[in-house]
């Protein structure tokens, strides 16, 4: 791998984003070696900051990017491109989209050059176990080779799971597990973890926060409304509160 001295972090941010204005789909390809650098680099920061990160607003969150490299360079564009803005993203950065690459490259560089200003969390996409099977493992084989998917996995492992943003909002990726009672759980995982293989054992049998719940809505007929599903207003509000906490009382955190 190169030494950290020989990679210009710079230049690959850079080369990343010459592709803004161009037809969707144009890669950028950049050398085995630069990413390997990314993904080590934001892997001992990822480390090094908590599993539980506390931040301040104002701060931009934003949801699955799915590989859809040229909607994140949008995004940018719409909310300011670090660091004229603080962002926080909250997983599902690969798999689905065809450009998985270039997406994750940027948002490590990213986190890189602005460690205290950029954070991204672990969506459940950023597990072996199923960005093996939903399109990143391919890619990472199509266009470089596997053992770099092995690199980025170790890197994955790293990322923290949630954030609390100014004593009062809770985010993580998939919604509250039913069995998360306190912050000090997620705080006692360890990292690195395949959280979706190894999680209960790392937390001595406490139940997994990165739980998915899932919101059953009242049952529609599909065919009625072409494979869309609606719900009852108090359905949609049930199924809001799992994505976005406000705990009554600071010390509900700890």
């Amino acid at each position: 791998m190169a030494d950290q001295h020989d990679v210009d972090l710079d230049s690959i941010i850079d080369r990343l984003l010459e592709v803004r204005g161009s037809r969707p789909g144009k890669q950028v390809q950049l050398l085995e070696s630069e990413i390997r650098y990314l993904c080590t680099k934001a892997r001992e920061i990822f480390i090094s900051q908590p599993i539980l990160l506390e931040l301040e607003a104002p701060i931009k969150i934003c949801g699955d990017i799915h590989g859809q490299y040229y909607d994140l360079l949008r995004l940018f564009e719409y909310g300011g491109f670090p660091p004229e803005a603080n962002y926080l993203f909250l997983g599902d950065y690969v798999d689905r989209g065809k450009q998985s690459l270039e997406t994750i490259c940027l948002l490590l560089a990213y986190k890189i050059q602005y460690p205290e200003n950029f954070f991204i969390l672990r969506g459940n996409h950023e597990c072996a176990s199923i960005n093996r099977i939903y399109g990143f493992y391919d890619e990472c084989k199509r266009r470089y080779n596997i053992k770099l998917w092995k690199t980025f996995t170790d890197c994955f492992n790293c990322l923290p799971i949630a954030a609390i943003i100014d004593e009062k909002i809770f985010t993580m990726h998939g919604g509250l597990s039913p069995d998360l009672n306190s912050m000090e759980q997620i705080r006692r995982v360890m990292r690195p973890t395949d959280v979706w293989s190894s999680l209960n054992p790392t937390l001595c049998s406490l139940p997994n926060p990165l739980y998915q719940v899932s919101c059953r809505l009242p049952s529609v007929d599909r065919r009625r409304y072409h494979g869309a599903s609606t719900a009852s207003p108090k359905a949609t509000q049930s199924c809001l509160r799992l994505f976005l906490w406000l705990p009554p009382h600071p010390e509900s955190l700890t």
